[in-house]
C-alpha cells in the first residue's frame, strides 16, 4: 500500500494552472474524514506573459464556477463576461444556389416527436422559412433580438435554456488566483531553472531561481506549448494532428464594440480565405482573431486579409502572430507528472473547448488520484480517457472541414480533399449519407453527441447539396399533421420566451450591479454555488440543454 499524496505542485499559471488549483482545492480530500487537505503550490514565472484575449466557453462552465464556489455576479463583473447562446458559423458552406450559408450551433437538444428525433420530421417536411435550429430553439430569435437567456431579476445560474459565457481569460485567471491564494494555495512567483529526476525517471524536485530546490510528489505541467516537464524533461513524444487539421497559426486583436448597447449573445466563426476568424463579444470590447494555415497564407498575407475583414474596426490594430502546436502528447500522465492545458495538447479553438478540456482532465485526475506508488491501472485509465477526449474534439472539428463545399480558394478545396479524418469519422460520414446521426454512432461522447452533429449537418445544408445517398429516414412513418402541430407549439414557446427575456446588455448591467436608464437596480441575493450543472428550468419547457462545452496561452477562443 502506498502512502497518500499530500503535496501537489502546479508549474505554470494562466487559466490552466489556476483552474487546476481551484478544482483540486475544491475536491482534493478537503472534507474527507481523517484526511489531510492537499497542500497545493502554483509556481508561476513572472517573466512569461499570457495573451489575454476574450475567450468563449461551453455550458459546462456553469458547473465549473459552481464547483469553485464563485458568485456568478462577481464573475460577470470581474471578467467582463457576457452570455453565449451558441456559435454562429458564417460562410463555411454554400447552398444549392451558391449563396453562402449562416447557421447557429446552439446549446440545446432538439426534442423527439412520438419517440422519433425531430430532425427526421424537419428533413422530411421542412419548416417553411425557419431553419432547423430556429424550429425548436429560441437561440436564433434571441441572437437576432440581442437578448440574453433569462428574464431580468433572475437568480444566479438560472438555466432556462442552454448557455455558456464569454470571458476575459486574463481576468478570469486573476480571479481564480485571488480565490485560491485566499483559500491557502501557495503562490510562488519564480522561474524553474532545472528539473530533477530520480533513478526511476520520476520528477523529484524543481530548482527555482530564488528559493532553490522545491521537492515534489505529484507535479502538474501547465507550462503551455513549451511542455517544460512533460516534453523536455520526461521526453514524452508529441503527436501532431497536422494531417487532420491544416491551421497552424493564429493572430489576435481587441477591438471596440460598434454599438456597445447591442452585444451579440453568440460567438461568431467566419470563414476567410485560408481559415476562419473568431469574434467573441465581451461586455467592454470584442476579442477577435484569425486562425489560418501557413501553407496557404504568409503572415503578412493573413494579416492583410484579416484587417480587411475587420474594417473599419481594425483601424490602428496590430494583430499578434501566435504559432499553434496542434495535437496531443502520446500520454498526458507520465511517471508522477500530468500535463494539463496547452502542455498536454491543443486543438484549434473552433468549438471553444480549451477550458472544458482542462476541467475534465482535472476531474478525471481527482477520480483516479494516485498514492505515492502511482499505480499503473490508474494512470492507464486516465490516459485512455484523455486520448478519447482529444479524439472526440478533433473529429468534431474535422467534420466542419470535410463537409465544407466552398471552391473559391485552394485552402477550402484542400481542407475537404487533402486532409485526413479518423477511420471512425470516415465511417460515420459515409453512414450519415444514408441516415441522420444516431446515439450509437458515437460510443464516446462527453460534449459532441449525435444531436450536435445533426445541427451541423442540417446547418450546413449538406442534404440539399448532394451529400445524401437515397432518401434519409425512408423506413420511418412520419405524420405531417403531427409535425405541423409540434412545430406550432415549439414556435409559440419560443415567442413566449422571447417576450420575457431581457435585453442582453441590460441583463449584463444588472448582473454587474449597474443601474441602467430603464430604471432597475440589481438586488437579488448571491446564491451558494455548490449544486451540479442545472437542467431546464420551469420558466420555459424547452428541450433540455446539451451537457457540455475553453486555456490560457494562447487565450484565443
Amino acid at each position: 500500500m502506498g502512502r497518500p499524496i499530500d503535496k501537489v505542485t502546479i508549474v505554470g499559471g494562466g487559466t490552466a494552472g489556476w483552474l487546476a488549483a481551484t478544482l483540486l482545492q475544491a475536491y482534493g480530500r478537503k472534507k474527507a474524514p481523517g484526511s489531510k487537505p492537499l497542500k497545493i503550490s502554483v509556481i508561476e514565472s513572472p517573466d512569461i506573459p499570457t495573451v489575454g484575449v476574450g475567450e468563449a466557453t461551453v455550458p459546462a462552465m456553469v458547473r465549473t464556477l459552481q464547483s469553485a464556489g464563485v458568485s456568478e455576479r462577481e464573475f460577470f463583473k470581474t471578467c467582463n463576461a457576457s452570455f453565449k447562446l451558441g456559435v454562429v458559423f458564417d460562410h463555411w458552406n454554400v447552398d444549392k444556389a451558391g449563396k453562402r450559408v449562416t447557421y447557429i450551433n446552439p446549446f440545446s437538444a432538439a426534442p423527439t416527436i412520438n419517440g422519433i428525433d425531430m430532425a427526421h420530421y424537419y428533413q422530411r417536411f421542412g419548416a417553411g422559412p425557419l431553419d432547423y435550429v430556429q424550429a425548436y430553439s429560441p437561440a436564433v430569435d434571441l441572437w437576432r433580438a440581442r437578448k440574453g437567456p433569462r428574464a431580468a431579476g433572475s437568480k444566479e445560474f438560472d438555466y432556462p435554456i442552454g448557455f455558456a459565457y464569454h470571458l476575459d481569460a486574463g481576468k478570469f485567471a486573476g480571479m481564480l488566483t485571488e480565490h485560491c491564494v485566499k483559500n491557502g494555495v501557495n503562490h510562488i512567483r519564480e522561474n524553474v531553472l532545472e528539473v530533477e529526476q530520480d533513478e526511476s525517471g520520476a520528477i523529484s524536485a524543481l530548482k527555482l531561481d530564488k528559493t532553490g530546490r522545491h521537492k515534489v510528489e505529484l507535479v502538474i505541467d501547465c507550462t503551455g506549448f513549451r511542455g517544460l516537464i512533460i516534453n523536455k524533461a520526461l521526453q514524452e513524444p508529441f503527436l501532431s494532428y497536422s494531417k487532420y487539421l491544416a491551421n497552424d497559426k493564429a493572430m489576435a486583436v481587441q477591438i471596440p464594440h460598434p454599438d456597445p448597447d447591442a452585444i451579440e449573445p453568440v460567438t461568431r466563426s467566419t470563414a476567410l480565405g485560408a481559415g476562419w476568424s473568431w469574434r467573441v463579444p465581451l461586455y467592454n470590447r470584442i476579442g477577435t482573431g484569425y486562425v489560418f494555415s501557413s501553407a496557404h497564407r504568409t503572415d503578412d498575407e493573413a494579416r492583410e486579409e484579416f484587417l480587411a475583414h475587420l474594417e473599419p474596426a481594425a483601424k490602428d490594430a496590430e494583430p499578434r502572430i501566435i504559432p499553434m502546436r496542434v495535437g496531443r502528447n502520446r500520454n498526458a500522465w507520465v511517471k508522477n507528472c500530468v500535463a494539463i492545458g496547452l502542455s498536454g495538447g491543443f486543438i484549434e479553438p473552433l468549438e471553444s473547448t480549451a477550458i472544458y478540456m482542462i476541467d475534465m482532465c482535472i476531474r478525471w485526475l481527482i477520480t483516479y488520484f494516485p498514492d505515492n506508488e502511482f499505480p499503473d491501472p490508474l494512470r492507464q485509465r486516465y490516459n485512455h480517457l484523455v486520448d478519447q477526449l482529444y479524439d472526440e474534439v478533433r473529429d468534431f472539428v474535422c467534420l466542419h472541414y470535410r463537409l465544407g463545399n466552398r471552391t473559391d480558394s485552394q485552402y477550402w478545396i484542400d481542407a475537404r480533399t487533402e486532409l485526413e479524418v479518423s477511420d471512425r469519422l470516415a465511417e460515420n460520414i459515409e453512414l450519415w449519407r444514408h441516415n441522420l446521426p444516431f446515439h450509437y454512432d458515437l460510443p464516446f461522447t462527453t460534449l459532441f453527441d449525435a444531436g450536435t452533429y445533426t445541427a451541423v449537418l442540417l446547418g450546413k445544408k449538406v442534404y440539399e447539396t448532394g451529400f445524401a445517398k437515397g432518401k434519409i429516414g425512408s423506413g420511418l412513418s412520419l405524420d405531417p399533421q403531427l409535425w405541423k402541430t409540434a412545430l406550432e407549439q415549439m414556435r409559440q414557446r419560443t415567442k413566449k420566451f422571447l417576450r420575457g427575456a431581457s435585453d442582453h446588455h441590460d441583463l449584463l448591467a444588472e448582473l454587474r450591479g449597474e443601474e441602467r436608464a430603464l430604471g432597475f437596480k440589481a438586488a437579488f441575493p448571491v446564491a451558494q454555488a455548490t449544486v451540479p450543472l442545472p437542467g431546464a428550468a420551469p420558466a420555459f419547457k424547452a428541450p433540455r440543454p446539451r451537457p457540455a462545452a475553453s486555456d490560457g496561452e494562447p487565450n484565443m477562443l
